[in-house]
């Protein structure tokens, strides 16, 4: 997709705390962050839009927002749905409330019920059944038809969720009941949101797909609104965008919005540095994101959300209640805890000075020094120390510890929990995190890293240029996308190569004509087609490029076991789902280098409690660095959206492009002085 012109391009990240925004406008970046409006998400853009300067652009049509959205996240994670009626075949109304019958505490022989998704009144029956091989069992008749019609009137839900039994087979029942449904109300059926089979996963995406879509497509009806005629897409979990409209009918493909431009951005400074193998740690103000890029970022679709499963695509990453608001606090034991509650952006972290009182990471980072007391949040909000102090002295007494000790230990902690989800996407995946870079963003990741890249071995940091609006900058690297999949589910030696392409062709050509509805060219769409294999007889896949042979591609699924399992077996190999990924890269041209510059000078030095001491670190801006420039640990390194803590022993060169490339210093040779 090839940019105009005289065009401004904003990317937005709505997060629990901040909405970020980075501005690529003539050739220059800029960036701004504010406090989020959770109740009314579209408020903080319209500030953020208004702060930068961008009304009148609107008003010509010289705009072009691409916005990664919580709205569908957080209405999960609360329980606010709509009214949502479910619709399946007879004897299977209770589909989602069984599930899988797994328990989630394995132990637990007096587990606490749990609630039902879907009312069992709001849960109807009807016929249009057919079987795994397309025969019919059940036919669809007018009368059941009628009797649905009959049900919908007298419930009043908002929204219906349709899942037949092998629809993704045969889908005209399930249009059949979606023509019947009112105009009112918001339909979703399965065959449309996730032919796969399975059904309890295919039901519960569809359901919250009814579930969230009303709430989602009424958001962006408000956005857009404002927005006026300005072009308005939305960032998928899957890691590329779609426009407001499609968005608005898919609320269950926006459930990792945010987070997915964050790896979008940082697939994109893997290809340009080059380093191919990165741990991304993305730390906010309300949870941590960790995944991992080995050449691609890396989909899933056995994700959850809260309780639910979620098997369309999404990025792969594992997500942890602790960010920079994470709310300290004692337990009954009298032992030191941190999250996964959050303070959020009202009242926020005490330090905020806008009525919190419960100690914060954030907190606790400004007692030790590492966020300094004249830092003002986002170049205009000031912080208050003494609040800070007091909010981490009220725990210090509980546990009969210095402030600066209970500070320290909300530090350690929080950055245990960290060190803990990083090991979830590499050691217990079979990587070694030494063999990777870790590169962080968010507006708080940068005062953690230096100690997480200590205790999981790894030897090189990257703070990515803009790493503080990170996410928001992916959003305007993220590629125009559609994925597609259908289930066959046969066995590998009994199908042709021919017709699997043949079935890869028909998704091809589903995606490039969604794409196109777009304004996309034709010749600016990439396919990428790949299949989920597995042993016959497992239930879990893996998910593997489409090879030139199938003898190639059973061979590449034996390794691919072997890498993630420990062991390949002499199973029959079995072809479960085909996927065709469609995309159209954004000609985002690369980001300018730093102009050239005299060296940076430390502009003060701070009092960062270090050990058992208070020490004068020198602390310097970051827009004033030069390409090239060294600095040695410890040290301060202070931006607009964020700060970066460069704990001793490590070492800080600026590259080119502005990005921070941390290594560790080898503890044998003589330390380097900086070159400032």
């Amino acid at each position: 997709m090839s940019l105009a012109p005289h065009i401004a391009y904003l990317g937005v990240d709505t997060g629990g705390t901040f909405t970020d925004f980075v501005l690529f406008y003539e050739q220059q970046v800029r960036s701004y962050k504010c406090l989020s409006t959770p109740d009314h998400p579209e408020q903080a853009i319209l500030t953020g839009i208004r702060a930068l300067g961008l009304t009148e652009l609107i008003a010509v049509g010289h705009l072009v927002v691409v916005h990664g959205s919580t709205v569908a996240t957080n209405a999960a994670l609360e329980g606010k749905g709509v009214r949502t009626a479910f619709i399946t075949n007879r004897g299977f109304g209770d589909m989602l409330t069984i599930g899988r019958q797994t328990r989630s505490a394995l132990y637990d022989l007096r587990p606490a019920p749990k609630l039902e998704p879907v009312p069992a009144n709001l849960c109807l029956e009807t016929g249009g059944r057919i079987g795994a091989d397309g025969r019919l069992i059940d036919d669809l008749t007018t009368n059941d038809i009628a009797a649905l019609q009959e049900q919908i009137r007298t419930l009043k839900p908002d929204a219906v969720a349709i899942n037949l039994l092998f629809s993704f087979i045969d889908d005209r029942f399930e249009k059949a009941i979606a023509e019947a449904m009112p105009e009112a109300v918001f339909v979703s059926r399965s065959s449309q949101v996730l032919p796969e089979y399975k059904e309890y996963e295919r039901g519960m995406a569809t359901w919250l797909n009814a579930w969230l879509g009303p709430k989602v497509a009424s958001y962006l009806g408000r956005l857009q609104a404002e927005l006026k005629t300005t072009p308005l897409s939305i960032m998928q979990s899957s890691g590329g965008t779609t426009d407001a409209a499609n968005a608005g009918q898919r609320a269950v493909n926006l459930l990792l919005s945010g987070p997915a431009g964050g790896l979008a951005a940082v697939k994109h400074l893997a290809d340009s540095l080059p380093r191919p193998r990165l741990m991304s740690f993305d730390m906010g103000g309300t949870s941590s994101d960790v995944a991992l890029i080995h050449g691609e970022i890396k989909l899933t679709n056995e994700g959850k959300i809260g309780p639910y499963p979620v098997a369309v695509p999404m990025v792969d990453m594992h997500t942890i209640g602790a960010g920079g608001g994470s709310i300290a606090y004692v337990d009954e034991g009298g032992m030191l805890r941190v999250g996964p509650e959050s303070a959020g952006a009202d009242p926020g972290p005490a330090c905020y000075n806008k009525g919190g009182r419960k100690a914060t990471v954030t907190d606790a980072n400004m007692v030790l020094g590492r966020l300094p007391a004249s830092a003002k949040l986002g170049g205009a909000m000031p912080l208050d120390i003494n609040a800070a102090r007091s909010a981490v002295d009220a725990l210090a007494q509980q546990l009969h510890l210095s402030i600066e000790e209970a500070a320290a230990g909300i530090i350690a902690i929080a950055n245990e929990h960290m060190i803990r989800a990083l090991r979830v996407i590499s050691v217990q995946r079979g990587y070694d995190p030494a063999e990777f870079s870790l590169c962080c963003f968010g507006g708080a990741g940068g005062l953690h890293v230096c100690a997480l890249a200590e205790a999981l071995g790894c030897t090189e940091i990257i703070v990515p240029n803009y790493g503080g609006v990170f996410s928001a900058l992916g959003m305007l690297l993220a590629p125009k996308e559609r994925q597609l999949s259908r289930t066959l589910n046969t066995k590998l030696a009994a199908v042709s190569s021919d017709a699997v392409l043949g079935h890869l062709h028909n998704l091809a050509l589903t995606g490039r004509a969604q794409l196109q509805s777009e304004g996309i060219d034709d010749a600016e769409i990439t396919e990428q087609p790949s299949v989920d294999l597995c042993y016959s007889g497992q239930s879990y896949t893996l998910n593997l490029p489409w090879q030139a042979s199938l003898t190639a591609l059973e061979e590449a699924f034996h390794h691919a076991h072997e890498q993630r399992y420990g062991h390949r077996l002499t199973l029959p190999v079995q072809l479960v789902n085909i996927r065709q990924a469609l995309r159209a890269t954004t000609s985002i041209p690369p980001l300018p280098n730093l102009a050239p510059r005299p060296l940076g000078h430390a502009i003060d030095h701070c009092p960062v409690f270090i050990a058992k001491a208070y020490c004068a670190t020198p602390r310097y801006v970051r827009d004033e660095l030069a390409s090239g420039q060294r600095i040695l640990g410890p040290a301060l390194i202070s931006e607009t959206v964020a700060t970066t803590w460069l704990a001793e022993g490590w070492q800080a060169t600026v590259n080119a492009q502005g990005h921070l490339l941390i290594r560790k210093l080898n503890r044998q040779s003589p330390a380097s002085q900086p070159k400032a």
